[in-house]
């Protein structure tokens, strides 16, 4: 498999800026458990192994569908090194950066950077919520961490049901004019405002790639400017999404409308209301599929119930994925 960065050799304190090309799928990895809540370390391993195998350009480790706001800094770093003795540099691997205030950010980042990041998702954080919001709040925030590591920084647009935030277009000007920062995860599951997002993108001092995060609207997404998608349903019918990525890419428009006829349903079972649930709604597709042993979430996601259950399989067997 192509790795999706340059072989060059990055030297100390040179950035890595111009190393990634994150234009396909990148999916925001689920985290293997035990019964009692802990990282199935074995199960991990097999896992990333299968995702890398699918074709994608990227991973992305310790984001919200991997639970890694439930996970400790201790077992984030472990994850983390985990993945990249697997990973081998076969695939960038963008970290999630989840924190409360700066100075913590700045830690983590650093953090993450030693167990083998290759790039940071920058999660907004409590202090973004409410409006409104001075442009100068989410700037020097992000500013200091692109100060304290030398990998890029990928801003991320969350829809507020997440616990997210949506940047005004001042504050994403802002955000861009940062050096390091390579892309924008763009996920408010609203077309609209992704469009809006994209005109601010193309006004950008330089190149800054746009990741779709919303995967009620994968493939049209590429149809109004994505360029690669980082979301949680991309680690299901992978494969599959990958080969839709690249029919578009190609051109082949026939193609590539067949397999969002057949991905989309599947990604709109897993992220129906209450959206919180599609963490347990991959997991449970997962252990469907053969991937994982367990469903596990860490409290306090709950598990699926049978209903949900029986819609999940229902799906992956109307998508040909599940006898």
């Amino acid at each position: 498999m192509r790795s999706s960065i340059t072989a060059t050799p990055i030297k100390q304190g040179e950035s890595r800026t111009s190393k990634l090309d994150l234009r396909g799928i990148i999916p925001a990895t689920v985290l293997p458990m035990t019964e009692d809540y802990k990282i199935d370390e074995p199960g991990l391993r097999r896992y990333i192994h299968w995702v890398v195998e699918q074709g994608v350009v990227g991973v992305a480790i310790n984001v919200d569908a991997g639970e890694g706001p439930h996970l400790s800094p201790t077992e984030r770093v472990r994850v983390l090194e985990i993945v990249a003795q697997e990973v081998n540099g076969r695939v960038p691997i963008i970290a999630g950066l989840i924190a409360s205030y700066t100075t913590q950010a700045v830690e983590l980042a650093r953090q993450a950077q030693s167990a083998g990041a290759d790039a940071l998702l920058v999660f907004p954080i409590p202090a973004f919520q409410g409006t409104p919001l001075d442009p100068e709040v989410p700037y020097r925030y992000h500013a200091a961490i692109a100060e304290a590591v030398d990998i890029p920084l990928i801003l991320f647009q969350l829809q507020p049901a997440l616990g997210g935030c949506l940047f005004s277009r001042e504050t994403l000007a802002r955000l861009v004019g940062i050096e390091s920062v390579i892309a924008l995860k763009e996920a408010s599951f609203d077309a609209l405002r992704f469009l809006g997002t994209k005109a601010v993108l193309e006004r950008a001092p330089r190149r800054i790639t746009l990741l779709t995060g919303n995967d009620n609207f994968i493939l049209q997404s590429f149809i109004l400017g994505a360029e690669g998608a980082l979301i949680g349903f991309g680690t299901l019918a992978t494969r599959m999404q990958v080969q839709m990525v690249k029919a578009w890419q190609r051109g082949n428009l026939a193609e590539a409308f067949r397999l969002g006829r057949i991905i989309q349903p599947l990604a709109d079972v897993i992220f129906a209301p209450p959206v919180r649930n599609y963490r347990a709604r991959t997991k449970e597709a997962l252990v469907m599929l053969g991937v994982l042993d367990r469903a596990t979430v860490r409290p306090p996601l709950l598990p699926v119930s049978d209903e949900e259950r029986e819609e999940v399989a229902l799906a992956l067997q109307r998508a040909g994925l599940l006898s």
